[in-house]
């Protein structure tokens, strides 16, 4: 009876079907260990039960080797400790789950920093680095994971672990075998492996020649985990640069900028990316994204050059100098220096998102990994390019070639049909030629990342008969059943066999409610936007953040959508919608959005979940707390509608024995408290306020123009003080504020909860009710960020053949927006607090904060915005039975913690309502909305300040 605990769930299982390449396995069992003794159980497991063993890490691998249909071993969860930085030897010992970006922030107050950096390198572990000899952007300077390997130990499929380095292994029977395998082939190990850098396709043998050290760490380098299990890396650091400077060359082309990255391999230079304009184009065809690249120097090719110094000055003055020198030789049009982090950050990140850009074409068409990673000797990579561009024309074929110009690899999807037939015969005719065509430049299958499933078939178009004996031979020696990733490297799978998005795949027959208009109205084609690069398993930036808290891969926005593919697919997940593994799957979802902006190919998971919820309850009983949560705004109406209704409500709610029977009954999450209703409301108070003041015969002296406030659910019935305070200040400053004259939401718990039929319904009322409005083009002034982002993006996808819900879309703004483009006289004084901010994460994900950091350094308050996103609550999410814990961890992430060590002149703001709730109920302090800043700030004088401060209240 085994301790370590496998995962042998459906739901489990279907999210770790595939990695970011084009393949499909369905594990028999994914195991999670946190001790080397963990993995031992479970080789002896496996072998019992006849499961063959695949390791993965980030499963960021494009090509296909970190899948299979055995036993699963991810690291990645639990076996990610840091066991020694010795700064003295530059060294870190490491278990191989450690993220690369948890290594180098580990390694830099000592000034060091790990050198192979892939794009994915916020999420990719060191482990699945080293078993893949990635690289990155800075490997013309530090090199490949195998040159920054010190020593290994590596569990074998009999359970003994061994430790290899340089000329060094604990296993002398085996190192005596790799020395039998290094003799027998001297000649092929001299002159077919290690010819350039990033020669990565098949085992790394030279490293066993005399020369080399007879290095077994560095061999082990790259075997794609066909030899065994890593239990702890010794890998080397490497000093950082005191300071850097980027300059990006703007060439003619891509073909010019190919042509000069191998002359700019020199001392002082980190990094020679190269991308060309059709890349450019991609990110720009991306919602949002229309300007990106402005930054970049005139061209239609770029490089981007790295260079590193002791001083800020000297490191421009460098980039400066190898400018000016390209310039007088003629070979750069124009050219960009920056020496500010977040300037270069901000070029970095067009490079870094290349791997999801291009997943989707321009036109929008559909881009594959397969000849992903090809490389040539540098000083060929020009002309390589340009027989690639023209043999992907032959085929009638579009891609995106970018990648390390300055050491000859070449990063590339492309839009093959792996839908048909023809289509596979195809991608298996175009992969063919292509390794022919890198074989006649000298290059490699693979420049980094391996061979994986994608290209190991191939490795005799490059190879010799002897080599291949010699790999056979090496993987013998560690593995002489063939226990660990079968297929891969040595006796290798077909390129074409089980294709993901291949043919013959039964897809039930489905009518999406949604328009998914940016993937032709299709379902699948939506989830199939995710091509599992894995930001989304990222601690950088706010997605995701149900898997920044649990770390379990099906909560993550990939595994999500791995789950929802197999619904699709209909072999492993067979239910179709009423598949219970996929609403497992997408139950920790807080349909947060973040993703729909963050994710390099704008996965909209939220928008997938509220799909999948509306089929799966169609005809069907629900949870009590969809009826109660996404029928909030009736219920609330039906309360205004009977007076002292809301009173006695708040009443009742007060008797805490009586607050918990409601909970219970209304299917709510018993550790949460329930909010309460306003006894005036908002459209009350401002239909009696503009009655008095017909009576009194006020007039405001000045009116500029006419706004339309929207009366959102939660601000009417529950914090009409924040729409009050808008009122007075959007008076302040000249304008007339008039209400819709009917009933109107924004259908935002129904959508939230899959009531997408409920949504559109009360979605198209409050489009008749805004008919004059409309008409006369005013401005509608949101409060609330989640309605807001449903008035200027989804109601176009649920009502798109209705022209007025793209009429509304236009017209509506948020508060921040209207005062940050006042240009009249400014009625506010000088506030001068500091100020933490919650940004609701649905603005963040599909609006902007910018308006309102102007607003409030206008005002004169610096203001902390929090960085980890969501704040927990998501409306509906935090109060559904069995999500408080998770809904309080990301509090506590930072929102919490910052709250409560506030200053007692610090403000707390927080514009959604669900924001303010979660402050006030994690922490017991109240949190303001924009508008009442405002207000408070009418009534200030130069120099100070009467605006009402966070305070604790009853909670």
């Amino acid at each position: 009876m085994t301790s370590v605990a496998f995962r042998t769930d459906l739901t489990t299982r279907a999210a770790y079907v595939s990695d970011a390449s084009i393949y499909r396995r369905v594990p028999a069992a994914v195991v999670e260990p946190h001790t080397v003794e963990d993995i031992r159980e479970a080789l002896r497991t496996a072998a019992e039960r006849g499961w063959p063993v695949t390791c993965r890490g980030g499963g960021t691998s494009v090509a296909g080797n970190a899948i299979g249909d055995g036993l699963v071993i991810d690291t990645s969860r639990y076996f990610n400790e840091i066991l020694q930085i010795d700064p003295q030897a530059r060294t870190a010992r490491i278990r191989p789950g450690v993220v690369c970006d948890a290594l180098r922030d580990a390694a830099a107050p000592f000034g060091l920093t790990y050198g192979p950096d892939p794009s994915t390198h916020s999420r990719c572990t060191v482990g699945g680095m080293v078993a893949n000899n990635a690289c990155g952007s800075h490997s013309v300077a530090w090199g490949t994971a195998a040159e920054n390997l010190v020593s290994l130990k590596v569990m074998l499929a009999d359970g003994r672990e061994i430790e290899i380095g340089a000329d060094s292994c604990s296993d002398p029977v085996l190192e005596d075998r790799l020395r039998q395998v290094r003799d027998a082939h001297l000649m092929v190990l001299r002159t077919e492996l290690g010819q350039f850098p990033r020669q990565v396709s098949g085992y790394g043998l030279h490293y066993l020649l005399p020369e080399n050290g007879f290095d077994m760490a560095k061999v082990f380098a790259g075997t794609e985990g066909t030899c065994g299990v890593i239990t702890e890396l010794t890998v080397r650091l490497v000093e950082r640069p005191q300071a850097t400077a980027l300059a990006v060359l703007g060439f003619a082309d891509v073909f010019d900028a190919a042509a000069a990255a191998p002359l700019l391999r020199r001392p002082g230079v980190y990094t020679v990316e190269g991308m060309g304009a059709d890349l450019l184009a991609a990110l720009r065809s991306r919602p949002g994204r229309e300007t990106a690249g402005s930054e970049l120097p005139e061209g239609g090719g770029w490089l981007y050059v790295e260079l590193g110094a002791g001083t800020a000055d000297e490191a421009g003055d460098a980039a400066r100098s190898l400018v000016d020198a390209l310039m007088r030789e003629g070979r750069i049009l124009d050219s960009v220096v920056v020496t500010g982090h977040d300037e270069a950050r901000a070029l970095w990140t067009i490079r870094e998102a290349s791997a999801g850009i291009v997943t989707r074409l321009p036109d929008g068409g559909e881009a594959w990994p397969g000849w992903e990673d090809s490389a040539v000797p540098p000083e060929h990579l020009a002309d390589y390019l340009r027989d690639l561009y023209a043999l992907l024309g032959r085929h009638g074929l579009q891609g995106i070639p970018f990648g390390h110009f300055g050491e000859g690899c070449v990063h590339l999807r492309i839009d093959f049909g792996l839908g048909t037939e023809d289509g596979v015969a195809g991608y298996r005719s175009f992969i063919e030629e292509a390794a022919a065509l890198v074989a006649r430049h000298g290059g490699s299958l693979s420049g980094e990342h391996g061979d994986g499933r994608a290209r190991s078939e191939l490795l005799p178009v490059i190879y010799s008969a002897e080599a291949l004996g010699a790999f056979a031979e090496f993987k013998a020696a560690f593995d002489p059943d063939n226990f660990f990733n079968p297929g891969v490297l040595v006796d290798a799978e077909p390129i074409d066999q089980g294709i993901r998005p291949g043919p013959g795949i039964r897809h039930f027959d489905l009518t999406p409610v949604h328009a998914f208009s940016r993937d032709g109205g299709s379902f699948v084609s939506a989830t199939n936007r995710c091509v599992g690069v894995g930001l989304c398993r990222s601690d950088v930036g706010s997605m995701c953040p149900s898997y920044q808290v649990t770390r379990d891969e099906v909560h993550s926005t990939r595994g999500r959508a791995r789950i929802l593919a197999e619904m699709l697919r209909g072999e492993s997940v067979t239910d179709g919608w009423q598949s219970k593994e996929t609403l497992e799957a997408l139950d920790l979802c807080l349909s947060c959005k973040a993703c729909s902006s963050e994710c390099p190919v704008n996965v909209d998971m939220a928008t997938y979940k509220a799909e999948f919820l509306y089929h799966h309850y169609k005809g069907r009983l629900r949870p009590m707390a969809h009826y109660a949560m996404g029928w909030l705004p009736l219920t609330s109406r039906v309360l205004e509608a009977i007076p002292g209704s809301a009173r006695l409500a708040n009443w009742i709610l007060g008797f805490r024995p009586a607050e918990e029977l409601v909970k219970r009954l209304a299917g709510i999450e018993p550790k949460r408290r329930m909010i309460h209703f306003a006894p005036v409301t908002l459209r009350k108070w401002f239909a009696k306020r503009a009655a008095a003041i017909e009576a009194e015969g006020e007039r405001p002296a000045v009116v500029r123009s006419t706004v339309m406030l929207w009366p959102d659910t939660l601000t009417n019935f529950n914090a009409p003080d924040v729409g009050q305070a808008a009122v007075e200040v959007l008076e302040a400053l000249g304008y007339r504020v008039v209400l819709p004259q009917g009933q109107v939401c924004c259908g935002l718990t129904w959508h939230s909860t899959g009531q997408l039929d409920m949504a559109k319904k009360v979605m198209s009322q409050s489009l008749d009710a805004l008919e004059e409005a409309l008409s006369q083009n005013l401005p509608i002034v949101g409060l609330e960020p989640s309605c807001t982002v449903m008035l200027t993006h989804e109601i176009t996808e649920l009502l798109p053949d209705d022209p007025r819900a793209a009429q509304l879309a236009g017209r509506v703004v948020t508060l921040a927006e209207l005062v940050a483009e006042h240009d009249g006289a400014w009625p506010f004084g000088v506030v001068d607090a500091p100020a933490i901010s919650q940004v609701h994460c649905h603005q963040e994900a599909q609006g902007t904060y910018d308006p309102d950091m102007a607003v409030l350094r206008k005002l004169g308050i610096d203001t902390d915005v929090i960085g980890s996103g969501c704040c927990g609550l998501a409306g509906n999410f935090g109060f559904e039975p069995g999500h408080f814990e998770v809904s309080q961890a990301l509090g506590e992430r930072e929102l919490f913690p910052k709250v409560r060590a506030k200053g007692e002149s610090t403000l707390v703001l927080a514009d959604g309502f669900s924001c303010r709730t979660q402050v006030q109920q994690g922490t017991g302090v109240r949190a303001q909305h924009l508008a009442e800043v405002l207000r408070g700030a009418l009534s200030s004088e130069a120099g100070g300040q009467s605006v009402p401060q966070g305070v604790p209240v009853e909670g």
